[in-house]
């Protein structure tokens, strides 16, 4: 498939005020962004995306008719919007409320006013999401490599995974639970270990612990996707042993460098 640019992005807006939509339709086309279509809420956002499915959504956290995360777990129930690229824009900053969206596999959240440079880092962590983009390693075969990828939310998975495999890695493995990693993997190899840091029965700390203490695979590198932002978690997960942490949601641009600099370390 041929890659997208930003001319010929579609981008559905759902934003119940007129005013907020101009503010933002102006910011996206001085990103060249000018195919632009608008919704009030989540009817008729579902009514025009199901008649035109857009390239990617920039969404308002409230709608008169329901929320957000209403309208984003609708929409991953069906295969066809399941890789939706999803961008939310809100004025919440209580971290509570936004831990949902957080999990759900969202590419950004944008909080109001947002300037143009973090609507320019959205869009290309978009276009990243979107495109194929081949990743080269020196001694490695990347269609080879095997992942282990584990996360409590199967919204996150799905978004990682889309990640993972537009850069050739396609050989995925997945867990809902760090318990389960554990079991697989003391029957099985692998290359690359993905994880989130909370998880109900094994977290993501106790996980790469196991791994480090295992003769066969205390060398795999450990990538670590978490929203915890307490300085204390994010010490101890250096100390068990994590090469490299991106916060959720991530910028998806930024995990191809991380890569090359976990493998040719």
């Amino acid at each position: 498939m041929e890659d997208l640019n930003h001319s010929e992005l579609s981008v559905l807006l759902i934003e119940p005020s007129k005013m907020q939509q101009n503010i933002i339709i102006k910011k996206l086309h001085q990103e060249g962004v000018s195919n632009v279509d608008t919704a009030n809420g989540k009817l008729e956002a579902l009514a025009k995306l199901t008649k035109y499915p857009p390239d990617l959504i920039i969404s308002n956290l409230h709608y008169k008719d329901g929320t957000a995360i209403e309208l984003l777990h609708m929409l991953r129930k069906y295969e066809r919007y399941a890789a939706l690229p999803f961008i939310l824009v809100s004025s919440e900053q209580r971290r509570d409320q936004l831990e949902v969206f957080k999990q759900s596999g969202i590419l950004a959240i944008l909080n109001k006013p947002f300037d143009q440079t973090v609507l320019k880092r959205a869009l290309r962590s978009a276009m990243a999401f979107i495109n194929e983009e081949d990743l080269y390693l020196d001694n490695y075969d990347v269609n080879t490599l095997r992942v282990v990828l584990v996360d409590d939310s199967k919204l996150a998975r799905k978004a990682i995974s889309r990640v993972l495999q537009n850069l050739g890695l396609h050989n995925i493995v997945e867990f809902e639970d760090g318990c389960f990693a554990i079991d697989y993997l003391k029957e099985h190899s692998l290359d690359l270990l993905v994880t989130d840091y909370n998880m109900p029965q094994v977290n993501g700390i106790e996980l790469t612990q196991f791994l480090r203490s295992s003769a066969e695979h205390s060398h795999v590198p450990v990538l670590m996707v978490t929203s915890e932002a307490k300085d204390s978690h994010l010490a101890k997960v250096r100390e068990a042993g994590v090469d490299a942490i991106l916060d959720k949601p991530f910028d998806t641009t930024n995990i191809k460098s991380i890569l090359i600099k976990m493998f040719q370390d």
